[in-house]
């Protein structure tokens, strides 16, 4: 009996397995599209918030500020989809009224910090000499605080308020936007497309708005998308120790301040808290999947 020879055998079976590992999605096709999924979920997560925040006057919610004594803590059910608080709000309508508040302090502290500090990093990078050094020194005066507590010290000294908190944040923001943005000037500013735009004459502002910014502007954008987040988080922080939105104005960290009293009634402080956590989640995945799509060294491995 002729047996068969062991290559032609290896042959056979070899070719059949090699078509089914060829449809087998690869490495870089998963990763794609798990950054696809977590992108997906972000801006889904975001854009619900958003849209709760906007429409919520439309929803015919009670009135997060009115008190109702007679309906005092509640447990989550079909007429208080959240339960009521101490005064007998509605929990619901104060997480979504106080999503108003929260959201856009972050938005704007992130704003102001992100101005401040690319426009500081930009300047002492450019310039270099003195203005880098004096410029420089003082941020790291800034730094040398830890950032809370700073805050924390502005947002007393100016007094408690939704404005204020967002001030107090907004002076301890830049500093990170300043050093990332400096650093990359330094390092841009004597590559050889900038050299040759000096050369051809271009004034130095223009150099700096023009031929050196774009390449600096999608790493501070990765920032900022992260430090929405943060900034939430934050601000949470500060209204929590009662220095940011002042009661009754509903706002994420007062109500789980509030909750903290009543532990036996989890639901005061457990949905405020939920609420934060979800957002500053999908801001954390908002900023990875765009630091992903930028990055060149990270595309390459894909």
């Amino acid at each position: 009996m002729i047996q068969p020879e062991e290559g032609g055998t290896r042959g056979a079976v070899a070719g059949p397995v090699s078509k089914v590992l060829a449809r087998l999605p690869t490495a870089h096709r998963v990763l794609g599209r798990l950054r696809g999924v977590e992108l997906a979920v972000a801006l889904f997560i975001i854009v619900l918030f958003a849209a709760l925040i906007v429409l919520v006057p439309l929803l015919g919610l009670p009135d997060p500020i009115h008190q109702h004594l007679e309906n005092r803590l509640l447990p989550p059910g079909t007429d208080h989809l959240f339960g009521t608080d101490q005064l007998g709000r509605d929990v619901f309508s104060r997480v979504l009224f106080g999503g108003r508040t929260s959201l856009p302090a972050a938005i704007a502290v992130v704003a102001i910090g992100f101005t401040v500090g690319t426009l500081v990093g930009a300047v002492a990078g450019f310039l270099g000499g003195a203005v880098d050094q004096v410029l420089s020194r003082v941020t790291d005066m800034f730094f040398a605080f830890p950032v809370l507590v700073l805050a924390m010290a502005v947002a007393a000294a100016l007094g408690a308020s939704l404005v204020n908190g967002v001030v107090a944040l907004a002076v301890v923001w830049w500093m990170s936007y300043m050093r990332v943005s400096r650093g990359m000037v330094l390092d841009l500013k004597n590559r050889d497309y900038v050299v040759a735009s000096r050369a051809a004459g271009r004034r130095r502002s223009g150099i700096l708005a023009r031929v050196i910014m774009p390449n600096v502007l999608p790493a501070l954008l990765v920032m900022a998308a992260l430090d929405v987040g943060r900034a939430v988080l934050m601000f949470a922080m500060l209204s929590f120790l009662g220095l940011g939105a002042k009661p009754p104005e509903p706002e994420w960290g007062s109500m789980v301040a509030n909750g903290a009293t009543v532990m036996e009634q989890w639901w005061v402080s457990t949905f405020p808290g939920l609420a934060i956590l979800v957002l500053v989640f999908a801001f954390n995945l908002l900023g990875d999947s765009i630091r992903d799509a930028l990055d060149p060294w990270v595309r390459g491995r894909r």
